[in-house]
C-alpha cells in the first residue's frame, strides 16, 4: 500500500490548509494511506488532530533548515511513503530536497496567484497541481515545462454544501432577524480586502441601514480589523465571529457573499461552496432550477466589484453597492409572496 505525505509549513487556517485536510481525508477514504507534517504550532495540526487524522509535528523554520530535512527523511522512512506533496514555500524546498535524496517523487501544489521569485523548486518536483488556470499560467510563464503542470481547482464537498442547508440556526445565534445579511468568509489577513469590505459597509448602510455585515474568520489581522470596527463606530452593523466549523450554516444565512481579494487568490473555494448553497428554495420553486443560481451567480459577481475601489478607481464602487441592494430587494419581493417553509423565515432557506 502507498503512503502519501502531505507538507505544510505556514501557520494558518485559510482555504490552502482546508484542502490539504480534504485531501488527506479523501485519501483516507479511499483506502490509501496518507499523514500530514506541518508545524508544532499551526492551526492544520490542531485542525487535524480534531479530525483524527495521522499528523506528525515537525518544526520548519526556513529552506534552508537542515534539521528539519532530516527530520522529514527519518519521516520518510519511517513511515514507508511514496510519494511527497508540498504546498508552501519553506516546506517545498525541504520536502521537495528530502524526497528527492531517497528517490521518492514529489507533488508540488501552487495554491497562489501571486509572481513566482524562485523556480528551482518548481523544477525539483515531477508534477506541479495548481489551483486554476490563471496560477498554471503563471508558473509555466517562469519557464516550467507545461507537460508537468495540471490545474486542480479545489472541489465543492456536496454533502455539506447544497440547497438544503439552513442558516435559521446562525441568523438566530448572531440576533439577525430577517435582515439583509453580507457577508465575508476568509482568512483575516491584508490580501483578502477586509478593509474594502468595511469601506464598503459604510457605504451600503448610507443606502440600506438595515442590513448586517458579517466576518467570519480568524488569522493574523483579526484585532486588528476588530479595531477598525469600533474606531468606523460599525460594531452594531458588522459582526466577527472568529473561526468557525459551521461555513455550510453560514453560506446559508447570508444574502450575499463578498470576496474582494487583493492579490493572492487562486480559485476561491468560498465562491464554490456559496454557489452550491444556491438562493432561497421557496425562490427556485417559484421559477425554473437554473435562475436561483444565475440570481445568485448575478449577486456575487456584483458583490466581487465592491473593491472596485482597490483598483484606483473609487467612484466605481457606489453603482455597484447599488445594484446589490436592488437585487437583494428584488429577492425579498419575491420571498414576501413565497409560502413559509417551517422551520425557516417566510420565503427562505429552510
Amino acid at each position: 500500500m502507498h503512503t502519501l505525505l502531505h507538507t505544510e509549513s505556514s501557520l494558518g487556517r485559510g482555504g490552502q490548509e482546508i484542502r490539504t485536510l480534504a485531501e488527506t481525508r479523501w485519501l483516507i477514504s479511499h483506502g490509501w494511506n496518507a499523514l500530514i507534517a506541518c508545524q508544532p504550532d499551526s492551526l492544520l495540526l490542531r485542525e487535524a488532530r480534531a479530525a483524527s487524522m495521522p499528523v506528525e509535528s515537525i518544526r520548519l523554520r526556513s529552506g534552508a533548515d537542515v534539521g528539519a530535512l532530516f527530520r522529514l527523511r527519518r519521516l520518510i522512512r519511517e513511515r514507508g511513503v511514496s510519494l511527497v506533496h508540498t504546498h508552501s514555500s519553506t516546506d517545498s524546498w525541504l520536502g521537495g530536497m528530502a524526497a528527492k535524496s531517497l528517490g521518492r517523487p514529489v507533488v508540488r501544489s501552487r495554491h497562489v496567484s501571486i509572481p513566482i521569485r524562485h523556480t528551482l523548486v518548481y523544477r525539483l518536483a515531477d508534477r506541479i497541481i495548481t489551483s486554476g488556470e490563471a496560477v498554471r499560467v503563471t508558473v509555466i510563464a517562469v519557464g516550467i515545462a507545461a507537460e508537468k503542470i495540471v490545474s486542480v481547482s479545489a472541489g465543492v464537498d456536496t454533502e455539506q454544501f447544497h440547497p438544503g442547508v439552513s442558516g435559521q440556526s446562525v441568523r438566530d445565534e448572531l440576533g439577525l432577524g430577517g435582515a439583509p445579511v453580507v457577508g465575508l468568509v476568509a482568512n483575516i489577513r491584508g490580501s483578502k480586502g477586509h478593509n474594502f469590505f468595511l469601506d464598503a459597509a459604510r457605504t451600503v448602510l448610507v443606502a440600506a441601514p438595515e442590513t448586517r455585515f458579517l466576518i467570519v474568520g480568524d488569522g493574523v489581522g483579526f484585532e486588528e480589523m476588530k479595531a477598525r470596527v469600533q474606531q468606523m463606530g460599525l460594531q452594531s452593523r458588522v459582526h466577527l465571529s472568529g473561526f468557525r466549523r459551521d461555513v455550510p450554516q453560514v453560506m446559508a444565512a447570508l444574502d450575499v457573499l463578498v470576496l474582494p481579494s487583493t492579490r493572492s487568490e487562486g480559485t476561491s473555494q468560498v465562491i464554490l461552496q456559496a454557489l452550491a448553497i444556491g438562493t432561497s428554495r421557496g425562490l427556485q420553486r417559484r421559477r425554473h432550477p437554473r435562475a436561483g443560481a444565475e440570481r445568485r451567480n448575478r449577486s456575487l459577481r456584483a458583490a466581487r466589484r465592491l473593491s472596485g475601489a482597490r483598483r484606483g478607481d473609487p467612484d466605481r464602487a457606489p453603482p455597484d453597492l447599488d445594484r446589490i441592494v436592488n437585487l437583494h430587494e428584488d429577492d425579498r419581493h419575491l420571498r414576501r409572496r413565497t409560502p413559509s417553509r417551517k422551520g425557516g423565515r417566510r420565503g427562505t432557506r429552510p
